[in-house]
């Protein structure tokens, strides 16, 4: 006995099958726009200037003596992995704009000798605040002190993490920036680049 099925039923069968095979939508941000200066003090709008690339991106301070470095490194292992890809993005994204000026971010990005395809990014502080709560970072100073140089002393609490946004600026997938395994990242980006 030969079993057929109509056209529309394997037509179906193919669209969930693919569905599945998508990953979930976290956040769209392709309707937002956020303008800020990236290292080299040039105006980047945010995300609509990546548009067509996978962007990963980290969220740091560079005076943190913890967490963010771990962001970092995270995200230029991650970088290794692909080989400095041209479809991929890089993005370090400050949450202390006052500190983190073009010129410093631009010193930061040098002690980790980085390729094109990685930036940092900063702006005044109302375009930063917007950019954050539209991605749900959170930070707030938890502590300042000035010393008998001048010097200021911080720390910041803040939200941990790297989110991956497609090609059509949404977020994709979203990790623990400092505690992932590089390995789940590159895995997620390699299911979606196929």
């Amino acid at each position: 006995m030969k079993l057929f099925f109509p056209a529309s039923f394997l037509i179906l069968c193919t669209v969930l099958i693919s569905c599945t095979n998508s990953p979930k939508i976290i956040d769209d941000l392709s309707d937002k726009s956020f303008e800020v200066l990236n290292q080299n003090g040039e105006s980047v709008t945010f995300p609509d200037d990546y548009e067509g690339k996978y962007v990963v991106a980290g969220f740091i301070y560079t005076n943190c003596p913890d967490i963010c470095p771990l962001v970092t490194q995270n995200l230029i292992k991650v970088q290794k992995e692909f080989n400095n890809p041209d479809d991929i993005q890089f993005l370090g994204i400050t949450f202390d704009p006052k500190r983190d000026t073009p010129e410093v971010l631009k010193n930061y990005k040098g002690l980790f000798n980085l390729d094109d395809n990685f930036d940092f990014l900063t702006a005044d502080s109302t375009t930063i605040s917007e950019l954050m709560d539209s991605v749900r970072v959170r930070s707030d100073v938890s502590f300042t002190q000035v010393r008998d140089d001048d010097k200021e002393v911080y720390f910041m609490n803040h939200s941990d993490k790297i989110m991956v946004l497609d090609k059509k600026g949404r977020v994709i997938f979203e990790y623990g920036g400092s505690m992932t395994p590089v390995n789940y990242i590159v895995e997620d980006i390699q299911s979606v680049r196929r």
